[in-house]
């Protein structure tokens, strides 16, 4: 089943414990960051102390209703001008509550080479991020197997990652 519209409105917000992702891509193509990204690469950056907007609110309120956001993203250096934009926003979302990860997979074997994007929530339901070669979104899918393999892939993503500010206070700077 695909999910769109209000239906992915109601999975992301309707967990009860945890959301977390799994991102593989270097760039994901989403129209409406083009103007962001083109202010990114002219020099603009966010105030990391002093952003706010409705998803760090969000990611405020998850966390003080005791539920879980976070991600792994699987990177390669040098990192895309879309990874190093993305980092400008994984700064302020960490900050505000969001359990960011990266597995750098750079000088080593990726552990979950050829695993694909998803969301699992609550570790009972997995949706599955469908992209095209060039980062563009195509769907959203509801898998209807067992979420054992995907919760798996969770235990390895995290054991194998670093948290985000680890990371780039390590020398790996966006």
């Amino acid at each position: 089943m695909l999910l769109d519209g209000e239906a992915w409105t109601a999975k992301v917000q309707g967990f009860k414990h945890e959301a977390w992702r799994l991102e593989t891509l270097p760039v994901y193509r989403v129209p409406s960051e083009d103007g962001d990204i083109r202010d990114f690469l002219a020099g603009q950056r966010l105030d990391p102390e002093n952003y706010s907007s409705g998803y760090t609110e969000g990611l405020r309120k998850i966390k003080a209703e005791g539920k879980s956001k976070g991600r792994v993203h699987i990177v390669r250096r040098p990192l895309t001008d879309y990874l190093r934009f993305e980092f400008m926003y994984y700064d302020v979302h960490s900050r505000a509550g969001d359990d960011i990860r990266i597995l750098d997979v750079t000088d080593r074997l990726n552990p979950l080479e050829g695993v694909q994007d998803f969301w699992l929530f609550d570790r009972s339901e997995v949706v599955l991020m469908n992209y095209a070669a060039d980062g563009t979104q195509i769907s959203r899918e509801l898998y209807d197997g067992s979420p054992a393999p995907y919760v798996a892939y969770q235990r390895i993503a995290l054991a194998e990652s670093v948290p985000f500010r680890e990371y780039v206070n390590g020398g790996h700077r966006a």
